[in-house]
């Protein structure tokens, strides 16, 4: 048997994928016979370092929970929640650090980026810049383990990022080389390529652009080793025409994921163990009067093809960004100003905002996500509420499903109810830059 790249799969994989494509495929028809009950969920904070703003990107099966937090020295620093405690990983020298996608290993590792302590010798800002402040400094990778961090080997250059870990200890991400490639868009001079760490900190293999490409890099890895990530021109290395190409690694050989069509933004951000890819892809008509700008849709890769999750209603681009082995998918739907409106959730072909489904009177409304696990546990960013209204402050949330059925009088709550964003925090988030919508608009192609 082989899989939906046309190559032969591993008998465990076979079934994992036979069940996946089953349970994604069925879905509408099951959704046409009964509606599912919408689920439930209870929200709650899980505290800062002593600063104004955190956020969630990762939670494994544990219900430990990855992401950064500013402390009360107005330094923004990578944090492991485990309930009732939040741990600061500090730096490798730097003053910032931040782990920026979901890690699903399940061992106690954590990877992510930090700034040194530096000056980056070609004046870049590397794609760390879009996530944490830089200060004109290189960014490292780290992988944190046992209580240290420890930085990841680079492939020649003074950057690199990393993205995720799995089961085995093998981590993911990007790195520069030495070569100067003389199309970058400046002020990016050195090529980087997708690169595979691991176990441990040094680089077991790159990961090559597909065809003619000549750059690539990688966001995520499952438990069999599928490595995803995108690959394109040397741009910004979060996406732009960078994610020309989505690609998925098998053995270390890329193999070009199917799009929708744009001409870049096409990225997946999570695997799951059964090979079931998730992330967001551009349409036609991101391209206009010479100018790239992101138009994404929120999709699922099956080996059926391509499920285009699209928006919740009223939004004008979606992300989705993590996805766990029962194929509960969640990510972020953004308002036309970029601004992000809402988390969503994804199950048995409904697409849900995360903010009806939460208890009465929740004291966060969530607006970016980061991962769910396979508890249906979902973490990401969330507005405290201050008389019914998002005041200035952004903390870490964790939703877990609520036991049982729904309480009486848990009334879902109109799209129209939920309060608006205030201006500082719009100001707050455009300048902390999370994930893609924080690079609005790109000149021509490369």
């Amino acid at each position: 048997m082989k899989n939906q790249y046309g190559l032969a799969l591993p008998y465990g994989a076979r079934l994992l994928g036979v069940a996946a494509a089953a349970a994604l495929g069925l879905a509408a028809s099951a959704q046409a016979l009964s509606a599912p009950p919408a689920p439930a969920y209870i929200i709650y904070d899980t505290g800062t370092l002593g600063g104004t703003f955190a956020f969630g990107a990762g939670v494994d099966n544990l219900g430990w929970v990855t992401g950064a937090s500013l402390n009360d020295a107005g330094a923004l620093h990578a944090t492991l929640a485990i309930p009732g405690n939040l741990i600061d990983l500090g730096t490798l020298g730097g003053m910032n650090s931040a782990v920026e996608w979901p890690v699903k290993n399940n061992h106690g590792l954590v990877v992510g980026i930090s700034e040194s302590a530096t000056p980056d010798p070609n004046g870049e800002v590397f794609s760390c810049a879009d996530f944490i402040p830089t200060n004109g400094h290189t960014c490292l990778p780290f992988l944190w383990q046992n209580g240290a961090l420890s930085q990841l080997a680079l492939l020649g250059g003074n950057n690199g990022f990393a993205t995720g870990v799995n089961n085995a200890g093998s981590s993911v991400g990007w790195a520069e080389t030495a070569v100067h490639d003389g199309d970058c868009v400046l002020p990016q001079v050195l090529q980087f390529l997708a690169v595979e760490w691991g176990p441990g900190t040094a680089v077991k293999r790159v990961l090559p652009p597909y065809g003619t490409d000549t750059t690539s890099a990688a966001t995520a890895i499952n438990d069999a080793g599928e490595v995803v990530g995108i690959s394109g021109a040397c741009d910004n290395a979060v996406g732009a025409y960078s994610a020309r190409h989505a690609l998925l690694w098998l053995n270390g050989q890329p193999i070009r994921l199917p799009t929708l069509g744009g001409a870049g933004w096409n990225t997946p951000m999570a695997i799951n163990n059964a090979g079931i890819i998730v992330g967001f892809l551009d349409t036609p008509g991101d391209v206009s009067g010479g100018v790239l700008t992101p138009n994404s849709q929120a999709v699922i890769w099956t080996p059926e093809g391509i499920i285009n999750l699209h928006t919740l209603p009223g939004d004008a681009t979606a992300q989705a960004t993590g996805i766990n082995d029962f194929n509960q998918v969640v990510g972020t739907s953004f308002e036309a100003s970029g601004a992000p409106h809402a988390v969503f959730l994804w199950q048995n072909g409904q697409l849900y905002d995360l903010n009806s489904l939460l208890q009465p009177n929740a004291p966060l409304q969530a607006l970016e996500t980061g991962d769910i696990n396979d508890r249906g546990e979902i973490t990401g960013l969330a507005c405290v509420l201050v008389d019914g209204a998002c005041g200035p402050v952004a903390h870490t949330f964790v939703a877990i499903p609520a036991p049982g059925s729904r309480p009486p009088g848990w009334q879902p709550a109109e799209l129209s109810q939920h309060p608006q964003i205030s201006a500082e925090l719009r100001q707050q988030l455009a300048q902390r830059g999370r994930l893609m919508h924080a690079q609005a608009q790109r000149p021509a192609a490369p």
